[in-house]
């Protein structure tokens, strides 16, 4: 697996001297990312969760072949899962990324976070997910993150207790997320009018002290 890790990484490293010149290739950050809007005017992101290869043995030889898990989203709500199959990896990364914009699903989401908890298991994966207050930040390990940031939540708490599996681990992150509602269509589907709380009003500042002493 060595070898795939220094593919998706963007290359096998070193090989130039300092007077070489600096590397070319994207800009740092994260190099999982692809962003475009090829769909439909959408800016949607790409990222590669996870690439695998398995091996036949041949009379000739071996012969790999690669499986990309590949999430979309375009960061307002929508994403989708995609796994693509080919010889080498860029095609199945390629073929990862049409099937994930094609199964893009709509997702609830209040604000930077979501509306409730949900607890969700897909196979062995088991996964957690809780509302957080703005400031938070994604709290989430790196499978859960990718599903998380393609949908465009900013403020989560996360935990996956079971099963490291990527794709199952996906998989029951995305599960979770279809499951969330918002109140305004859980009122509306019982034929209920929602009205939001009343915020309290705020403490009147306290007078200030003008006493005068001698």
């Amino acid at each position: 697996m060595a070898d795939i890790e220094k593919v998706v990484e963007g290359g096998p490293r070193g090989g130039r001297g300092p007077g070489r010149g600096g590397r070319r290739g994207r800009p740092p950050g994260d190099r999982n990312d692809f962003s475009g809007g090829q769909d439909g005017g959408q800016d949607l992101v790409e990222k590669v969760v996870f690439i695998n290869r398995s091996t036949k043995v041949v009379k000739g030889g071996r012969r790999f072949n690669f499986s990309a898990l590949v999430v979309c989203g375009d960061r307002r709500g929508s994403v989708g899962l995609g796994m693509g199959k080919a010889g080498e990896v860029a095609d199945a990364i390629k073929k990862g990324g049409e099937m994930a914009r094609r199964n893009m699903v709509k997702v609830a989401v209040k604000e930077s976070t979501i509306p409730h908890e949900v607890y969700t298991c897909y196979g062995g994966a088991k996964v957690l997910l809780r509302p957080a207050s703005p400031g938070t930040g994604v709290i989430a390990g790196k499978t859960v993150r990718a599903v998380l940031e393609s949908v465009g939540i900013k403020d989560i708490l996360s935990k996956s207790l079971g099963s490291k599996n990527a794709a199952n681990v996906v998989k029951a992150t995305l599960k979770g997320l279809l499951q969330l509602r918002l109140a305004e269509d859980i009122y509306a589907s019982r034929g209920l009018v929602y009205q939001k709380k009343a915020e309290a009003p705020a403490a009147p500042a306290a007078a200030a002290d003008t006493t005068i002493t001698a």
